[in-house]
């Protein structure tokens, strides 16, 4: 039997509103520490060993992932300017190969059709190679990519560490040969070009990686960059974009609960942006510009008053502050999420009964006519599918005539389609491709509805193979949760999932309040003082599970990422016998010590959505009450796996290597598996990534006592 690492305690005392709480494993937070690094590696090394068991099947899950996957392939080419961009794939290769080629024409709006072996399209140009910019590097991430208006200069930002900090280089691709020699040095993702291409915007982040400033960068200027913006609240993140009819560069800044924009004319790089709406705490909104009646208005989407759903108003461009035409009135039952604008048309994203919904509403060249509104002219794209996610894709051309949508479902890969919008015709251009012996009819996708403890209904969406789980007899079942930031869980497809399904394993996601699958009040309870919904919530979906005989608890598995982490240490605690195993990926578990260190990484972002335990005593108790660290004690725990990564900005790795440690001095078989190489993403590459899926994926099969060899 091998032995787990046991770290010195070495006790540290936190005091905040009269109560002391004694961490003996503080000291684990510096990375720079030989004993820290001594310590992790002993957590690996450890976790190795036990689950050496699992060494075959991991390899057996990886080659599945891999031999369903199309390794050599392209994506549906995308409009801008005068080329069709898109990314190809190598079989072999890690990453991915940026091009492009000219398109042939004006009207030229049917991207060309990609060869079924994944070959290069005829006259393609390579702007950019991943695998080339990789090399040598244990890590890499690519955070910003644009190509100048002329298609002349490529701008590209690459991480090689996992922190999120990005050096922006430029290269000419219009073979000319020219050299441009430009470096910026730790930046944030998403740096973009000005239309003249004569000018970078970029944002920087502060010592606590957060976005702060907006800087102004001249190609092959020489002289030093400009502070367009600079944001002191820490509670704000910046960032840079451009209007879609590149009429406007734009500077947003937003908490997770109030927003700010300020727009610049875009032929006008070097002047002043001005606010659209000064900020209002509590007020979000976002900005979309579009021209009607020949005259430049803009389409924000707010929450102000009693707009909880948010509603859809048209302002002039000249004077954003002044009269508002209300285009799509606030609906208690509707969730607008945004709206993306069009020469001809606009497209909306919203939720409705717990899925999202995309519509279009053409946009006469005179405007709508007074009195109307967008409910006058719009159409929702409809479904088959009981379940599904659709979302508006890459559309970055002003005036093209279609609008590209992304769908899936637990059964239906992503599938890419063009919706002509003068006739409403829908153009696939690409599905997922499974290779294999994939049916979809091998398969069943359904929603339940759990009671909570306070009996409010909570959304179950599951999928099985209909042959392996005869529905209502116990079944090796993962429950994946995750519940803030009003970040929704909508059904869709996973190569990798289908070593489970494969196995006979039921594959299920508790909608748990904190969540936005319900709307913004749906958010509402289950954050700051109303976050042990999320918990609640969760225990109820396995109770459900368990009482409706679909698993039982030597079978069910519960899994969850960052907040989600936070989600799973959480249930641990409050019902551990539910549970046969439970996954905690990047797991944010020591929230309270973090919350309350405004030094630390994003914490001063983070109190509008847990509370200010810094401040108010009400929330700290609340937040020391569900804390999965300061929880833990001796209640028989189901076995934990600890996925982290050492150079993680978000959730720093201290807090699950915390986690664990305290989990054994209270006898639970809990393990630690950290990447020394990684950020809060996980490894980068793609056969990396599905080795760790692998081997996570692994554990969850022998947790839930599935046949490991399935079929």
């Amino acid at each position: 039997m091998v032995n787990p690492p046991v770290p010195v305690k070495r006790p540290t005392v936190r005091s905040h509103h009269g109560d002391e709480f004694v961490d003996d494993y503080e000291w684990l937070r510096d990375k720079e520490d030989p004993e820290v690094v001594a310590h992790l590696h002993a957590e690996n090394a450890y976790t190795k060993a036990r689950t050496e068991h699992l060494s075959v099947l991991t390899e057996q899950v990886f080659e599945e992932i891999r031999h369903r996957t199309k390794e050599t392939d392209l994506s549906v080419p995308t409009r801008e300017g005068d080329w069709w961009y898109y990314t190809r794939t190598v079989e072999g290769k890690q990453y991915g190969i940026h091009c492009r080629v000219p398109v042939t024409g004006p009207d030229d709006w049917d991207p060309p059709v990609t060869p079924e072996d994944g070959s290069p399209l005829p006259a393609e140009q390579v702007l950019l190679d991943d695998n080339v910019e990789a090399e040598g590097h244990d890590f890499y991430s690519l955070g910003s990519f644009d190509v100048s208006a002329d298609g002349a200069t490529l701008l590209y930002g690459i991480d090689v560490e996992g922190d999120e900090r990005y050096t922006i280089r430029l290269r000419s691709v219009d073979g000319s040969g020219r050299e441009v020699d430009d470096v910026i040095e730790g930046t944030a993702a998403g740096a973009l070009f000005d239309p003249s291409g004569r000018y970078v915007f970029y944002a920087t982040v502060d010592e606590s990686w957060r976005p702060d400033t907006i800087w102004r960068h001249e190609v092959g200027g020489g002289a030093s960059d400009v502070q367009v913006f600079h944001e002191p609240d820490e509670r704000y993140w910046l960032g840079v974009g451009l209007t879609r009819s590149r009429r406007f560069l734009v500077v947003e800044a937003g908490s997770n609960i109030t927003s700010e924009t300020r727009l610049l004319d875009a032929d006008d790089p070097t002047g002043e942006f001005r606010v659209v709406w000064p900020r209002v705490e509590g007020v979000e909104y976002d900005v979309e510009h579009v021209v009607a009646g020949g005259r430049d208005r803009l389409l924000i989407t707010h929450n102000e008053g009693d707009a909880v759903n948010f509603e859809l108003v048209s302002v002039a461009a000249d004077d954003p502050q002044g009269p508002r035409r209300t285009l799509l009135a606030h609906d208690p039952k509707v969730r607008l999420e945004g709206v993306d604008a069009f020469r001809d048309f606009v497209a909306l994203e919203y939720r409705r009964d717990g899925l999202p919904r995309v519509a279009v509403a053409k946009v006469p060249p005179q405007g709508l006519p007074e009195g109307a509104t967008a409910d006058d002219t719009l159409h929702e794209l409809s479904f088959d599918e009981p379940l599904f996610a659709v979302g508006v894709g890459a559309n970055p051309d002003w005036a093209q005539p279609t609008l590209r949508i992304g769908y899936t479902s637990f059964l239906t890969p992503s599938t890419v389609t063009d919706v002509v919008v003068a006739t409403g015709e829908r153009r696939v251009r690409k599905q997922q491709p499974v290779l294999g012996d994939y049916d979809p009819a091998r398969y069943a996708q359904r929603r339940e509805w759990a009671v909570a403890d306070d009996g409010t209904h909570v959304p179950i969406s599951l999928v099985y193979r209909t042959d392996l789980v005869e529905y209502g007899t116990p079944a090796p079942t993962l429950l994946y949760g995750y519940g803030s930031y009003e970040t929704s869980i909508d059904p869709g497809f996973s190569i990798p999932r289908l070593s489970l399904l494969d196995r006979g394993i039921v594959f299920a996601v508790a909608h748990v309040r904190g969540g936005g699958e319900l709307g913004r009040l749906w958010y509402e309870h289950g954050k700051k003082l109303h976050k042990r919904h999320t918990f609640t919530d969760f225990a109820a979906a396995a109770r459900h599970l368990i009482d409706r005989d679909v698993t039982s608890p030597d079978r069910l598995v519960a899994q969850g990422g960052s907040a989600g982490g936070l989600l799973m240490g959480a249930v641990a605690n409050l019902a551990p016998k539910l549970f046969s195993g439970i996954l905690a990926e990047v797991p944010f578990v020591d929230p309270l010590t973090s919350i309350l260190d405004p030094s630390l990484p994003l914490t001063v972002i983070e109190w509008d959505e847990w509370g200010n335990p810094l401040a108010d005593s009400d929330v700290y108790a609340y937040m020391k009450a569900y804390a999965p660290y300061e929880n833990v004690h001796a209640h028989g725990y189901p076995a934990i796996l600890a996925v982290t990564s050492l150079n993680d900005t978000r959730v720093l790795y201290v807090e699950p290597a915390k986690w664990v440690a305290k989990l054994r001095d209270h006898g639970a078989d809990a393990l630690l598996k950290i990447e020394m190489a990684a950020g809060h993403g996980g490894v980068s590459g793609r056969y990396s990534a599905w080795r760790e899926r692998a081997f996570a994926y692994a554990w969850v099969i022998d947790r839930a006592g599935a046949h490991p060899s399935g079929e």
